[in-house]
């Protein structure tokens, strides 16, 4: 199992951005005793967000992500999306959503020997990351197969006033008529007839996002998608996510 750091030009965000990824090398195999090497090995891929304030070193710093990833010999790929919340932002060179739902595919499976199927393609986050993991799961559901939000920041279009728009926004309000909006996204997934990803919800019974995720989980199951759900007493921290995102890995079909 490797770390590795990759820095590329990104065309959707016009700048170098920093990149972590988990990528299985070999692999022992307790049975036959021996290492087992990556040679013409396709890796189921996990796209994994990090959340408000953070950047692409948090997973692995803060959670046991790289032990668990090696047991599943699974790659995890950890961009940074800044602030950005992982939508197309108004102002130009900010394209978080096509960085993560296209660019940032495309190039890791040019230089890594990463799977090109949808069902061996998955994408999580937490809290902002949360929110941009469902949003672009959904949005870019014909890439991802299972779409994983942990305490997801669900509710950034309920404040519609000028103070709450963090640069992001021209008006909130009419962003919040478009795709950027996971509850638009879902509606325009159904109509447009695309494939629906299967979907891991979870949040802290302490957590003030309670209720906002589960009313988005109560969204997809009246729509008829398939959701995992799960709570645990914690608040908005990090011990919650690192007892999350091994469920997330059990969750995901990798064996």
């Amino acid at each position: 199992m490797a770390l590795l750091q990759v820095n590329y030009l990104s065309k959707a965000l016009f700048r170098t951005v920093p990149v972590n990824v988990i990528l299985p090398v070999d692999r022992f195999d307790a049975d036959r005793n021996c290492y087992l090497n990556g040679k013409d090995r396709k890796y189921k891929t996990l796209y994994l967000l990090h959340g408000l304030l953070g950047n692409y070193t948090d997973w692995v710093s803060r959670t046991r992500i790289q032990m668990w990833a090696e047991k599943k010999n699974l790659a995890v790929v950890m961009p940074s999306g800044d602030n950005a919340f992982y939508f197309n932002s108004r102002t130009p060179w900010n394209d978080y959503g096509t960085f993560i739902g296209e660019e940032l595919v495309e190039i890791t499976r040019r230089m890594f020997p990463l799977s090109e199927k949808r069902e061996d393609t998955f994408i999580a986050g937490l809290s902002m990351g949360g929110f941009g993991a469902l949003r672009n799961g959904i949005v870019y559901s014909e890439t991802f197969s299972h779409v994983a939000g942990l305490s997801s920041a669900l509710h950034i279009f309920e404040d519609t006033s000028e103070e709450a728009n963090n640069g992001l926004f021209d008006d909130k309000e009419a962003a919040a008529a478009t795709d950027k909006n996971p509850w638009v996204a879902v509606e325009e997934m159904l109509t447009e007839k695309r494939r629906t990803p299967k979907f891991y919800m979870a949040c802290g019974t302490r957590d003030d996002l309670m209720p906002v995720s589960v009313a988005f989980r109560d969204l997809l199951r009246e729509k008829g998608m398939e959701v995992t759900w799960d709570e645990e007493d914690y608040g908005h921290d990090w011990d919650f996510w690192d007892s999350q995102i091994r469920k997330v890995l059990d969750w995901l079909p990798l064996t």
